[in-house]
């Protein structure tokens, strides 16, 4: 398996081809990739979707992917990287500015992007292409281009992947705003544990605390506890395969009492601890330095 790497903040790649252009690989950084001509099949963590004009797909990283050129296909590929987001802050931002952005990814690639295309919003549609269209029209200027100009389309775009996000939730939780509004709050406070306890939670949403855990489960089919867990250590898994932080700061960062209650938890639900996680997947990476073209 062929990971890719980024070296800069962002960069924008176009390519129209009759073929594949790489075979199944996975990156270290976020990618969008729309489709301006062309008809195929995207193959993403190991499931087929269909493609055509407008398609767009976002992937996190190590999200592995490939696709099937059924007709000669126009791609757009849109990288970027923490260090991009980190430079989104600027001149009077406050700095925590730069975190808000990284949550909103966290949450954008923690809600399963292997389900395809990602704009189900028909209005979206030709933002989308506009937006598209000014991120191709500035690189095409190349030296000339206007790499802030860029930033904000790119910061546009992931605010319209975000909405769409919203309306798949809405249908995992069949409709139900109260159940939404739940789930959106745990992604928000997911890093403020005393805000995630099942009364705070009952308290705000002004639910019996008796009862919140059964009508959230009610409603997504799955257990509101264990929901937050499920969410805080896929997060762990992110930080483990692309940071160096030790094992107590991702503990202290969680809400997990000590890296030991870290630890514990991972392996019940993961079959092998955190170190042997960062282990196996630091060990199967084959990096390959990712070209513009």
């Amino acid at each position: 398996m062929q990971t890719q790497h980024l070296f800069t903040p962002f960069e924008i790649r176009l390519l129209r081809s009759d073929e594949c252009p790489m075979r199944t690989h996975q990156h270290t950084f976020f990618e969008l990739v729309y489709i301006t001509e062309g008809e195929g099949i995207h193959h993403i963590n190991g499931n087929g979707f269909k493609y055509q004009p407008g398609s767009l797909f976002m992937l996190g990283p190590l999200m592995t992917h490939h696709f099937t050129v059924e007709k000669t296909t126009a791609f757009v590929f849109v990288c970027f990287n923490n260090i991009y987001l980190k430079g989104i802050t600027t001149g009077n931002e406050e700095q925590h500015s730069a975190d808000n952005w990284m949550h909103k990814l966290e949450y954008i690639f923690q809600s399963k992007q292997d389900q395809g295309e990602i704009i189900r919003n028909e209005r979206d549609k030709p933002l989308v292409a506009a937006i598209i269209a000014g991120i191709v029209t500035e690189y095409e200027q190349g030296p000339n281009m206007q790499k802030e100009l860029v930033q904000q389309l790119i910061n546009t775009l992931i605010t319209i992947v975000a909405r769409n996000i919203t309306i798949k939730c809405d249908a995992k939780t069949g409709g139900d705003t109260i159940a939404l509004q739940i789930i959106n709050y745990v992604h928000l406070n997911i890093y403020d544990a005393e805000k995630l306890k099942a009364e705070n939670i009952a308290e705000h949403f002004n639910i019996s605390t008796n009862y919140i855990s059964e009508y959230f489960k009610k409603q997504t089919s799955e257990n509101l506890q264990q929901f937050i867990i499920n969410y805080k250590l896929s997060l762990a898994e992110t930080r483990l395969r692309h940071s160096n932080m030790r094992l107590n700061e991702i503990a202290y960062e969680l809400g997990f009492s000590d890296e030991s209650h870290l630890t514990k938890t991972f392996k019940k639900y993961k079959g092998e601890s955190p170190a042997q996680f960062r282990k196996s997947i630091r060990g199967n990476d084959r990096p390959i330095k990712f070209k513009v073209a």
